[in-house]
């Protein structure tokens, strides 16, 4: 089912009694999420990443703005019409049912047209068990089970009633470190299964690159960039984005462009042709540092952190907004590094310049903008 999202905005009146100005939640969010495809809502608290979901769902109006599932405009239709499964953070299971009566319950209240046999409710409800591999604990009680097993259950449930379209809100966030990697797994692979149209909510970009066809990174209700999550890591349009998605974050420094050159304090770290000379943050990925004998950008070493493989070398530079800058390479390089300073190159494609007053992307030779 594809779901289509039309200049939507959301705005909630302020409920500061001195401050009567209104909280735009959403604002004009133009979208086409392609069927059979799970698109991932990322960003910080606030960001408006829920309110989507919830006006996609029925729960919220819009203040403004058309929501499409196919060709049928379901602005105005309820929550119950729309043929959604809803699954938020807490699994808001019965604890008085089992694993089956939980999993049975929303279609026991269809009537009319809707009403299914006992026969096919058991049917139904065995093979949304077997989908998310609950099917041997369908007798046990919500409190007999793992968060992670819970929120399987609360899938099952919103699966069951064969819905257009899933949406899952914040999923995760009650699971542990481990649960959240399994559990992750378990929705990417039942949303292959299922082929329905799914949009997950999260604040997690690792959690939303692992498992999303697409993501939407969302900053204060507006829509700041939308694409594959590689594509949007790669090649990220604003300094927002750049620093929200990756782990660990990107490097920034406040530099300048200056004589066609990209400056960090007095060292030329890369080409700019063609550029305005003008102030600029400069953001490199951890992984796009060269150990170089006379690279340009020398760094004050304070420490070095082994991962196995590769090692994180962790400095310092009077120009870097990140309290400490990390600069990820091989583990065979790590005798190379001198104990008090170590020099870098810096790999093109790593290598981000946003301006410093809106913070937008400038685009060097050969980026891909």
């Amino acid at each position: 089912m594809k779901v289509v999202l039309k200049n939507l905005t959301k705005i909630f009146p302020s409920r500061n009694k001195k401050d009567h100005s209104e909280v735009v939640a959403v604002n004009n969010f133009d979208f086409e999420i392609p069927d059979g495809k799970l698109i991932g809502l990322l960003g910080p608290s606030g960001c408006g990443k829920s309110t989507t979901l919830y006006m996609i769902s029925g729960l919220q109006k819009p203040t403004s703005g058309q929501i499409f599932f196919g060709d049928d405009d379901v602005t105005e239709l309820s929550a119950e019409k729309r043929g959604i499964g809803l699954v938020f953070q807490n699994y808001a299971l019965y604890p008085h049912m089992t694993v089956k009566q939980n999993i049975m319950f929303p279609l026991q209240n269809l009537r009319g047209n809707d009403k299914l046999s006992k026969e096919e409710i058991l049917s139904r409800t065995e093979e949304a068990a077997r989908l998310v591999q609950l099917d041997g604990l369908l007798e046990r009680k919500p409190s007999e089970l793992s968060g992670g097993q819970q929120q399987r259950v609360a899938i099952a449930r919103a699966l069951v009633k064969m819905p257009r379209v899933l949406l899952l809100d914040e999923p995760l966030s009650n699971l542990d470190a481990r649960l959240r990697l399994q559990t992750r797994e378990e929705i990417r692979r039942i949303q292959r299964e299922t082929k329905i149209t799914t949009v997950f909510v999260t604040h997690d970009q690792e959690e939303a690159m692992s498992i999303s066809d697409e993501i939407v990174v969302m900053k204060l209700g507006v829509v700041q960039q939308i694409g594959a999550p590689q594509d949007v890591y790669d090649d990220p349009t604003n300094l927002f984005v750049a620093k929200f998605l990756g782990t660990p974050p990107i490097n920034v420094f406040k530099g300048r462009i200056q004589g066609g050159k990209v400056m960090i304090g007095e060292a030329a770290v890369f080409d700019a042709p063609g550029i305005e000379d003008k102030d600029v943050f400069i953001g490199i990925r951890p992984e796009g540092f060269t150990l170089e004998e006379n690279g340009p950008l020398e760094l004050n070493v304070s420490g070095v952190d082994v991962m196995g493989r590769d090692i994180s070398v962790i400095s310092t530079h009077p120009e870097s907004l990140n309290a400490n800058v990390r600069s990820i390479i091989s583990a065979d390089q790590k005798n190379e590094i001198g104990s008090d300073t170590v020099r870098f190159s810096i790999k093109p494609h790593k290598i981000f310049v946003f301006d410093g007053e809106t913070e937008e992307r400038i685009y060097l030779q050969g980026d891909q903008g």
